[in-house]
């Protein structure tokens, strides 16, 4: 017998066919329909979800029924997702939102929305013209959203719609709109008609255009609130939980506030010696956000902007005040996310995650990063997505993206895209530990190409096929049953896939076809290969210009060049010609891949 047990806690298997050898996730058992639908085991210590759900809030007057369902006044016109999941209805969004997660039915989708565990942000104007209806919340698959906006010494409309559509392609569910310059109005409903994801905006930036915090009125909030939600905006950043009593205790931090909204409210206060108005005007707030059902994201104001100033006083008080305010929320019908932290320690982000679920009655997390070191500007992508993994296991439902250019600069188009793959990368890893349902499919059809040495399949499987294919063709255009990486004689996969044994590169569909030279490369292609500057300018030409004739390959003819169909000695000639050969410097001087 083994000297191991397996920590196997119920969790799905995240393979619809239970495909290869591994025993399925180590999560904790789901729970849809509980506070634990996808979970991570608890580390002794952590807080307890809490015992209350948007149920032991509702609005006045309104009485749960013996069905579970609720009967609201009569007369009641209910206008949120929320409003109608309470009254037992399942909406058109519900239903879409349950053809996008397969594992959920619409009814699933519903009563999450009820207990306030999900949310779906759609406004009512929004719905009439290219949004497609998706849901935030741990029952369904982990979300990513992307932040773009025009600055005052950066970027344009055209150029912000240009980056939410790619963003789009490269995976964002949502996107939110940061302007802080240029036509924000208009920048902010082009962006709405043409977005078919929801769109996000923290409204206190439109605010303050052209006058200084300081003149900031209840009114101009309550117009400028009103004034958004008419256009469509399908979530509203409200910074509504920083008080006056939590800003002594940022006094000490090494980097104070860092949350635009959460600085611009303390200086307010400390102005006028009043309470933040947000908080002041929650109710009125919450109406307004009613009328269009535009779902709250209560702003983290006080998240800790470096690694010394995380999990601190000021930070934990104000998530005790947005579970208060997701309260209140709730009793006016209002659909409720939160925001979360930030930089945090790697040890101390399933705290982080785990406290939120408990204070706030587990409504969804929305969490930036959280970055987990301070010294790598230019790579904030990478160390804030390790993080986010953790985070996104230990409870996140979505994931705010952050850029190589966090820190440093407003992000161009490349930088969207490395930000928005760097954290599918996190959301998807998550939801397979997880054991979310169906989630490993996607890797094990990969795993089956790859062991097929079927590169079309591979790349055709690949999140980013084109990169892949580029990154391949660098070294080794041909596709051959072995690559750059080992060669002919060292390549295991072709090992395995030789021995009559094993079922490795033999799955049905995956086979491998005719040997042929590869594609000549596409314009995207080129451009990653140029910005890498490996090859020469020759070199990228006769990949950019190449035909299969150049490799004596006619129209369904067999290409004379690969292994299958020459013997080993010819095989590694042509890894000769193009690869370094093993053991040997190349011409730079540099010392060989080991």
């Amino acid at each position: 017998m083994p000297a191991w047990n397996l920590p196997l806690r119920g969790a799905e298997n995240p393979s619809t066919a239970r495909e290869g050898t591994s025993p399925g996730s180590f999560a904790a058992a789901p729970d849809v329909g509980g506070p634990l639908a996808f979970s991570s085991p608890d580390t002794p210590g952590m807080p307890a979800p809490s015992d209350k759900t948007a149920w032991d809030f509702l609005p006045p007057g309104w009485h749960r029924r013996q069905d579970g369902f609720a009967d609201a006044p009569a007369g009641f016109v209910p206008v949120t997702q929320l409003e109608h999941a309470r009254l037992g209805t399942v909406t058109p969004e519900m239903r879409r939102v349950a053809e996008r997660e397969p594992h959920l039915s619409p009814e699933q989708v519903r009563d999450e929305v009820a207990a306030g565990r999900m949310i779906i942000p759609a406004n009512r104007v929004h719905l009439g013209y290219q949004l497609d209806a998706m849901c935030i919340g741990r029952a369904g698959r982990t979300k990513v959203n992307a932040n773009l906006g025009a600055s005052p010494v950066s970027s344009d409309t055209s150029e912000e719609v240009e980056k939410m559509r790619w963003s789009v392609r490269w995976g964002a569910d949502t996107v939110m709109d940061l302007s802080t310059g240029g036509d924000l109005d208009g920048c902010r409903d082009a962006i709405l008609r043409a977005s078919p994801v929801p769109i996000g905006t923290v409204p206190i930036y439109s605010m303050i255009i052209g006058r200084k915090i300081e003149e900031l009125t209840p009114e101009l909030i309550l117009e400028t609130l009103r004034h958004q939600a008419a256009q469509g905006v399908d979530y509203f950043t409200i910074h509504a939980g920083v008080l006056r009593s939590h800003l002594p205790l940022v006094k000490h931090r090494l980097i104070g506030i860092v949350s635009r909204g959460g600085s611009l409210l303390a200086k307010w206060m400390l102005v006028h010696g009043k309470e933040n108005p947000m908080y002041e005007l929650f109710d009125e707030i919450c109406q307004i956000m009613r009328q269009y059902d535009v779902s709250f994201s209560l702003g983290d104001g006080l998240r800790p902007g470096g690694l010394a100033d995380a999990s601190d006083d000021a930070q934990l008080r104000e998530l005790l005040t947005l579970g208060e305010l997701t309260e209140r929320a709730w009793r006016h019908g209002c659909q409720v996310m939160v925001e979360g932290p930030g930089h945090v320690p790697f040890d101390q982000i399933e705290f982080n995650m785990k406290l939120e679920r408990r204070l706030c009655h587990g409504a969804p997390f929305y969490v930036l990063g959280p970055l987990v070191t301070d010294v790598f500007p230019g790579y904030d992508h990478i160390t804030s997505c390790i993080g986010a993994t953790a985070a996104a296991y230990h409870g996140a439902a979505m994931l705010c993206y952050v850029t190589p250019k966090e820190h440093v600069g407003l992000p161009k188009r490349d930088d969207v895209k490395q930000g928005c793959i760097a954290y599918k990368i996190a959301a998807h890893a998550a939801d397979v530990a997880l054991g979310v349902p169906a989630t490993r499919d996607w890797d094990d059809a990969l795993t089956k190409a790859r062991a097929a040495l079927n590169w079309e399949k591979h790349f055709e499987l690949a999140f980013d096929g084109e990169y892949a294919r580029a990154l391949h063709d660098e070294d080794l255009d041909v596709d051959t049953d072995f690559c750059a990486m080992c060669g002919h004689d060292w390549c295991s996969v072709r090992i395995s896939k030789e021995i009559v044994e094993f079922a490795s590169g033999k799955a049905d569909g995956f086979e491998r076809g005719g040997v042929t030279k590869t594609a000549a490369l596409s314009e995207e292609q080129r451009r990653v290969l140029e910005q890498r500057g490996v090859l020469s300018p020759e070199e990228l030409h006769q990949l950019a210009s190449k035909t299969r004739t150049a490799v004596g390959a006619a129209a369904g003819a067999k290409a004379s060049c690969h292994s299958d169909y020459v013997d080993p000695d010819a095989a590694r000639k042509l890894q000769s010609q193009r690869l370094v050969p093993l053991g040997k410097k190349p011409a730079t001087g540099a010392e060989p891949p080991v």
